[in-house]
């Protein structure tokens, strides 16, 4: 077995027995930008695109469910088209400034402390994945390769030149259907320091839980317009590493994402022609901000093991074997074989971007006097259970990693009690029965979240050593990706209900597992993620950018 299999215990087990360095202390006032500095790099504004018309989400949650994309339905991307998804995933739209239960609160009215929302989650905060567009001669612009400045919405060019051609090669000549037949790519990489400054060796396991948000954002987002889009995550990650210029162990590229372009070509824009003799590569470095920077050996250990095999592409069903169970729960359950129907999922006509601008987590304003209705809780289940990355893999999106379990706890017409969720019957089937408020807040780290006043905890479980062994190492970050997707579904399907959402990572996984009878096996519980009402009228203060 490789490293990445010790890592994943580490993961389950370290709200029992703490990950190293156990005496690490978050150094607040040297912490690293939220996003990449490049003072020196040209930025060009991207198109405002607020006038653009929402679509429903709906086709993005439940892509199965029929009704087809909306009227906005689109061949390919455009230049506006492509502007609208980074800002309503990625960009700034708004500031915190709601009263709620997280540790933060006092220091939100500061603007050295402002809190700035965006529609896509993230591990502990705004700590994001860097995007990169590699564009070629079908693209508006002058080919090159260009940084997406989330603070100011705006693409900073990097490098000038096609280097498409080093991104099909980096990709390899089994890329799935499509990747190769363009000229336009997302290029999606993580610094780590941006994140293991807080969460030290668990850094890891976050940023693969931020690299399935945003991806999961814009499946969604895509979907919803009739367009499909598909992650990379085998390739040549040196050779891509190079091309951004940056080193490998300290900031790596994740992922690659392919786009079908349908928008007007530059007008006039001479192409320059690579020298085959020469590989050019980015020269602008990002500026960091902190004076200090901490090695977390664990990080780079799972950077090298997850780097071994990068170019062994898994075959088409490579991830059949590592499937959510089609039945996870023992024989001997609470209840037998009883089972709770749910009524069939549906979302109301609530527009993508609507959704995501409404998105936010709750942290402790969940109010059980209102219970949550069994018609919304089937809606999101459903959602999160049709979650797929459907890249390397599973191109086809047949297998489903994520299984769903509920833990009840004001829901109309559904007993308290902890149940197992079947997307194929659309019903539910007990494993404990009872009150589960005590355990879930015996068992949640933080004071941010009142788990008991939430309609229902959802669990996602992924068999993460199984898809190790189907896969290798690099596995890892799919598995913990396609639960970082779940969550993402999760928040917007809360949204589009008009529900409150809160999803979280501090929790002891061991005891989840021992609860939902999973210790005989090799499902890991890696999220819960509470779903309720929000108390009315709460004290907040509106203040959009966007």
């Amino acid at each position: 077995m490789g490293y990445a299999h010790e890592y994943a215990h580490a993961v389950l087990h370290r709200g029992r027995v703490p990950m190293e360095p156990t005496d690490h202390v978050v150094n607040w006032a040297d912490g690293p930008r939220r996003g990449k500095y490049y003072p020196d790099a040209e930025a060009f504004a991207l198109p405002d695109t607020e006038d653009l018309a929402d679509v429903p989400i709906a086709p993005g949650l439940l892509p199965g469910a029929g009704g087809g994309p909306g009227t906005g339905a689109r061949p390919g991307f455009d230049l506006p088209l492509l502007s609208a998804m980074l800002k309503d995933s990625y960009g700034l739209t708004g500031r915190r400034l709601g009263v709620q239960a997280n540790t933060d609160l006092a220091g939100l009215p500061y603007y050295h402390h402002a809190n700035w929302s965006r529609g896509t989650a993230g591990g502990g905060g705004l700590y994001p994945v860097s995007v990169h567009w590699a564009s070629g001669p079908s693209g508006p612009l002058t080919p090159g390769l260009h940084h997406y400045d989330v603070q100011r919405h705006a693409l900073q060019r990097l490098l000038t030149g096609d280097v498409t051609d080093r991104v099909r090669e980096a990709l390899g000549p089994d890329a799935p259907d499509g990747a190769l037949d363009t000229d336009q790519y997302l290029v999606l990489g993580v610094k780590y320091w941006q994140n293991s400054f807080k969460y030290n060796s668990f850094c890891f396991h976050v940023v693969c839980t931020d690299l399935g948000t945003l991806v999961q954002t814009w499946r969604i987002w895509a979907a919803a317009r009739g367009l499909r889009l598909a992650p990379a995550l085998w390739f040549d990650e040196p050779a891509l590493n190079g091309l951004l210029g940056v080193p490998g162990e300290e900031e790596a590229v994740f992922a690659v994402v392919p786009l079908r372009w349908d928008g007007p070509r530059a007008e006039g824009a001479r192409v320059p022609r690579a020298d085959p003799r020469h590989r050019p590569a980015v020269r602008h470095r990002d500026v960091e901000r902190s004076r200090v920077l901490l090695d977390f050996p664990q990080v780079r250990a799972m950077h090298r093991a997850t780097l071994e095999g990068a170019t062994a592409r898994p075959a088409p069903d490579a991830l059949a074997a590592a499937a959510a169970l089609a039945d996870a729960v023992p024989t001997d359950a609470a209840d037998g074989d009883v089972r709770v129907p749910l009524p069939a999922p549906a979302f109301p006509d609530t527009g993508v971007r609507r959704a995501l601008r409404e998105r936010r987590s709750s942290f402790g304003r969940f109010d059980a006097r209102r219970k949550v209705s069994a018609e919304h809780l089937s809606a999101v289940l459903a959602a999160c259970a049709g979650t797929r990355l459907a890249g390397d893999g599973d191109p086809a999106g047949k297998h489903r990693l994520a299984r769903l379990y509920a833990f009840v706890n004001h829901v109309e017409g559904i007993g308290q009690g902890a149940y197992a969720y079947d997307p194929d019957r659309g019903d539910l089937r007990p494993v404990v029965t009872g009150p589960q408020g005590p355990f879930l807040q015996e068992n949640y780290f933080l004071a941010n979240y009142n788990l008991e006043q939430a309609g229902a905890v959802l669990v996602p479980t992924v068999r993460t050593t199984a898809v190790l062994g189907a896969v290798g190492d690099r596995g890892y970050r799919l598995a913990v990706a396609t639960a970082g997707a779940v969550a993402q579904g999760f928040y917007l399907a809360a949204s589009a209900l008009g529900l409150g959402a809160g999803v979280a990572l501090g929790f002891d996984n061991v005891s989840y597992a021992e609860r939902l009878g999973l210790t005989g096996g090799d499902e890991a519980p890696l999220l819960v993620m509470a779903l309720g009402h929000e108390r009315p009228g709460p004290a907040d203060f509106r203040h959009e950018i966007a």
